[in-house]
């Protein structure tokens, strides 16, 4: 992972002119991110209203930039079905107007938090992060948002506090997967609290400089770049801070499968297939799988000492 100093971030190196070109332009302003992304005729993902302020990140990659339309159409979201397509045909029933989100548990300073309210907590900025899903897929995505750490320096935790759970809203007539039985709803994730304050951990509104799609987890999602993609919780409705370690959904549905940790790591295969090469979208070959998806500079040293195989 490169590290540049903003002032030499082109905002040509973060999104293609081709896109700008072929995207819609809307209205900009705080009021535009609770109205979500819009979805097309067809199904496919329309471009959304554009963030105001956005500044340049020294975190961005020397990589290729999987495209939009990929980005928005090909992705996991079992609350809107278990198809990689299905959420962007479905998400349009998820409702962002008015969205908060609780931060309770072990804090000081409890606290119900509006969007617009999240949004004055820092500055944004776009970063652009590699993304491994667990399934042997990857890509490389210009995130909008800013440090989960800005959220938690505020709740102040308590010393009991050693996690952070967090909580997927909850309602089946919204989400229609929450109808099914593939998950004990709702989706629920975690991180340690430490990995929690990492300045890599974001708190996601955009991508692509534009409000956050439905069916990418809008209004707020996080995303955790060294870990597998499903530790990124999307539509955050709840953060609570724990002493123990949360029981995350993919944990209490398969245990054998997937850990609390779900560090990316090419060593440890997943038990019904291998983790050691990846398929980047738009990619025909397969290319090597990165130990903390390229991010062991940064994050290795939380895990000094622990055996990853156990602690997977």
């Amino acid at each position: 992972m490169l590290i540049h100093r903003p002032s030499d971030i082109l905002p040509s190196e973060i999104t293609p002119p081709e896109v700008y070109r072929e995207r819609r332009r809307f209205m900009q302003g705080v009021g535009a991110l609770a109205a979500g992304a819009v979805l097309g005729a067809a199904g496919d993902a329309a471009a959304g209203p554009r963030l105001p302020g956005v500044r340049a990140s020294a975190y961005r990659l020397d990589e290729e930039r999987t495209p939009y339309k990929d980005v928005t159409t090909y992705n996991n979201f079992y609350e809107f079905g278990t198809g990689k397509g299905d959420p962007a045909e479905n998400a349009g029933s998820l409702r962002t107007q008015s969205w908060t989100v609780a931060v309770e548990g072990e804090v000081r300073r409890p606290a119900t938090w509006d969007i617009d309210t999240l949004l004055k907590l820092a500055p944004l900025e776009e970063r652009v992060y590699r993304l491994r899903c667990v399934e042997g897929w990857s890509m490389v995505i210009p995130w909008v948002g800013f440090p989960l750490r800005e959220l938690i320096r505020r709740a102040e935790p308590t010393g009991k506090a050693k996690y952070v759970e967090f909580v997927t809203l909850h309602d089946p007539a919204q989400m229609p997967g929450q109808r099914t039985r593939l998950l004990d709803w709702p989706y629920v994730e975690g991180l340690r609290l430490d990995e929690a304050m990492h300045p890599l951990t974001l708190l996601a509104v955009g991508l692509y400089g534009e409000v956050l799609p439905k069916q990418n987890g809008a209004p707020v999602r996080l995303v955790v770049p060294w870990k597998y993609g499903f530790k990124s919780a999307k539509s955050i409705a709840r953060i609570r801070f724990v002493e123990k370690p949360p029981l995350t959904a993919w944990m209490k549905a398969a245990p054998r499968e997937y850990g609390f940790y779900s560090n990316v790591n090419p060593h440890v295969d997943h038990p019904r297939w291998s983790q050691a090469k990846e398929r980047r979208i738009g990619e025909f070959f397969k290319r090597d799988t990165l130990m903390f998806n390229g991010y062991g500079e940064q994050v290795a040293q939380l895990y000094r000492g622990m055996d990853l195989k156990r602690f997977f």
